[in-house]
């Protein structure tokens, strides 16, 4: 354990600074994986306090904030933004004189320092009067009028009927059809045929954010450009009406740039540059065949997001290295770089519209199909920093801020992810419309959503600028406005919600997400039960109804994987184990723990064998034999002789659990070992460009296929 997760490290903070921290929402304290309380370091809490812009170095300083603090507690001036939910009684608001719908027509309704317990779901304007200084006490007091939003939701989330689909990474898929990466064409081919064949119900993407429009291409899904935009790679270009309606000249063009498939072999990669630079080339080929539609009025988020795809190819992807007038959206500078590079806006403009015919596509194929619910979409929890979101919304992100996690016993030097947060202050003051307008365009082609660390929604683990994951601390943001924002854009897109809260993760969101009928996640390697002596494994009985199961995520090991050990031998081959032993042990412990589970609920004889294949390294505690530096990777143990018996009896185990919605992998099934992303690498291991080691034709051949949905068909 780190030094700097122990709570004895750090004195309490003065008492005026913890008051300060608290008003704005910034951790004094907090409890860590173990649930031990660990103090934050009071020189942190300062140093997050500025990034709000509160000044808390001096105890003068702290003595100015708290008085400006308290005149407003006094003057009773209201939140920037309140929410409530359908069914509330009314709610005192003190000198609320005027409601007004935001979203809707209709005629303002006069209040009397209260908010009325009859409102539709929506957004309104509330207009209050509080005094125009001092404390407003004694006769004669002026009063100025104030604007707040406020947010009224349904109690709960959308629910669905119990269904069973599929995780996908979508760039993993390859077709005869599709350009070296998995695209919407091949999406649209996998719903229909797992919906029709085998009564699938639900597909869970990757998310499809718009990356970067230059090179080098962003390969990560959760480090996108923009989260309001789509993934223009995932374009299937033949499937476009400006390719049918193309001239031949054009379209064998067109045709020529087609990349191949990554290939199935073990060194085979998806290159998403190669990737791009085709599809781009191919897309203004086809722009220009359409007669180049010529600037015309767009959307103000489409026309922030082209203009900075057309600044990003002329200046590079880094807004933050930019000339310094066109780091502001808004400027004289960047409405005359908008005008001169018309024709480039233009196209990224066209880009993303065909992008949403697409994926409107896929998920009207999912509904012909017969899938129950449909296609979800990932949303991950932030923006790279250089990115175009950043840049629009600049004003509400923290900057130079990375959001991240505190030390703990698996990292002890905490996490860093390159992302900036909201600011919760911001936020309120704007009425969370970029937090509105990010889930609508998310969930605009959506049947469910995905929320990456849904405990975001309630805090994120702030790391200031410069400083490591460890001299960090929690924000908190107004919780009930997030989660009422997102229940009503939810509601209003009749999309069901699921939350990613695996790790440590409060009790009070955990409560939340049970009120509101949000699934967490329940996923194999970790459905354990704490409470018990050893935590043993959960039977499938006793996994939680409102969940999300699934065997593995994009960052654990494959079924494969972990029965291979390919977890220990990866991650040791890296540097990243100071214990190798330790975790060859662990791998061998947990993989006979599944073994007896597996063999106790009657879905491996009780004969059968243990994983012989890396049993014998894990036995000794050495892995592997040592890596041959002139080779290009340490040889993989072989796979179990009765691997493919477990890895279906895995399967079954998870269709035998109440959980509402269960989700399986191509990589499960096709007993890949590799994982799609190893946590803590970046170059070190080929995050996000590893195919799947079939083709998609291939896929829908394999008995294995057949044999594992066929445990979820029958319901058993």
């Amino acid at each position: 354990m780190a030094p700097d997760t122990d709570h004895t490290e750090h004195a309490a903070p003065p008492e005026d600074l913890a008051r300060l921290a608290a008003a704005h929402g910034v951790a004094t304290e907090y409890r860590d994986g173990r649930r031990r309380p660990v103090r934050v370091a009071a020189d942190v809490v300062i140093r997050v306090l500025g990034l709000l812009e509160v000044d808390a170095a001096t105890p003068a300083d702290r003595r100015r904030e708290l008085a400006a603090v308290a005149e407003r507690d006094r003057a009773g001036v209201p939140p920037g933004t309140v929410a409530m939910r359908v069914g509330e009684p009314p709610r005192p608001l003190p000198g609320a004189r005027q409601l007004v719908p935001e979203d809707a027509p209709g005629e303002p309704r006069e209040l009397r320092d209260e908010l009325p317990a009859d409102l539709a779901p929506g957004y309104y304007r509330v207009r209050a009067e509080v005094p125009a200084g001092g404390s407003g006490k004694g006769t004669g007091a002026r009063s100025r009028e104030v604007e707040s939003t406020l947010v009224v939701a349904p109690a709960t989330l959308p629910t669905s009927s119990p269904t069973w689909g599929w995780q996908l990474q979508l760039y993993a898929l390859h077709s005869a059809a599709s350009w070296g990466i998995g695209d919407l064409g091949d999406l649209r081919e996998f719903v229909e045929w797992t919906g029709g064949e085998h009564g699938a119900g639900a597909v869970l993407l990757n998310p499809l954010h718009a990356p970067a429009p230059t090179h080098p291409v962003q390969p990560s899904p959760y480090t996108p450009a923009s989260r309001r935009y789509a993934n223009p790679l995932a374009l299937r270009v033949t499937d476009l009406e400006a390719y049918r309606l193309a001239d031949p000249a054009t379209r064998a063009e067109v045709d020529a740039l087609r990349v191949a498939a990554p290939g199935t072999d073990e060194r085979a990669r998806i290159d998403h540059d190669l990737v791009w630079a085709a599809k781009r080339s191919a897309l203004e080929l086809l722009w220009r065949g359409a007669g180049r539609p010529g600037p015309r009025e767009l959307p103000d988020g489409l026309r922030d997001f082209a203009t900075w795809c057309a600044l990003a190819e002329r200046h590079g992807s880094r807004w933050s290295r930019w000339p310094a007038p066109l780091r502001d959206p808004a400027s004289a500078a960047t409405r005359a770089a908008r005008a001169e590079l018309a024709p480039r806006v233009a196209f990224h403009a066209w880009v993303q519209e065909r992008c949403a015919e697409q994926l409107a596509s896929v998920r009207a194929a999912a509904r012909e199909s017969g899938m129950g619910l449909g296609v979800l979409h990932d949303l991950a929890v932030g923006v790279d920093p250089e990115g175009a979101d950043a840049w629009a919304l600049a004003d509400l992100l923290a900057t130079g801020v990375s959001v991240g996690a505190p030390p703990d016993d698996f990292t002890p030097r905490g996490q860093n992810w390159g992302l900036p947060p909201w600011r919760p202050d911001r936020l309120a003051a704007t009425g969370y419309g970029a937090f509105r307008d990010m889930l609508r365009a998310v969930l605009a082609h959506a049947d469910g959503l995905r929320i990456d660390h849904v405990a975001g929604l309630w805090r994120l683990w702030w790391v200031p600028p410069g400083d490591s994951p460890a001299q960090g601390t929690y924000v908190h943001s107004d919780a009930s406005v997030m989660t009422a924002v997102l229940t009503l854009e939810a509601q209003r897109a009749g999309a069901v919600v699921v939350g990613e809260d695996l790790g440590t993760v409060e009790p009070e969101v955990t409560r939340a997400l049970e009120d509101q009928e949000m699934l967490g996640c329940a996923v194999a390697w970790f459905a354990r039960d704490e409470s018990a002596p050893g935590t043993p494994l959960l039977p499938p009985a006793q996994w939680p109804e409102r969940a999300a199961a699934s065997l593995s995520t994009h960052d654990l090991p494959t079924a494969a994987g972990f029965l291979r050990g390919e977890h220990v031998r990866v991650r040791a081959e890296l540097g990243l184990l100071d214990d190798v032993p330790a975790e060859w042990a662990a791998a061998a412990e947990e993989r006979a723990d599944w073994l007896e589970l597996l063999r106790a609920e009657g879905l491996l004889p009780a004969e059968s064998e243990a994983p012989t294949g890396t049993e014998s390294a894990a036995e000794t505690s050495e892995g592997p034999e040592p890596r041959d530096e002139r080779a290009p990777e340490t040889p993989r143990a072989p796979a179990p002789p009765d691997e493919r018996a477990i890895i279906l009896a895995m399967h079954r185990l998870l269709a035998r659990t109440p959980c509402r919605l269960k989700l399986i992998s191509p990589y499960d099934v096709l007993a890949e070992p590799r994982q799609p992303n190893l946590p803590g690498t970046v170059h070190e291991y080929p995050n996000w460009r590893l195919p799947l080691p079939v083709t998609l034709a291939e896929l829908r051949a394999d008995p294995r296929v057949a044999e594992i949905t066929a445990a979820f068909r029958s319901g058993r």
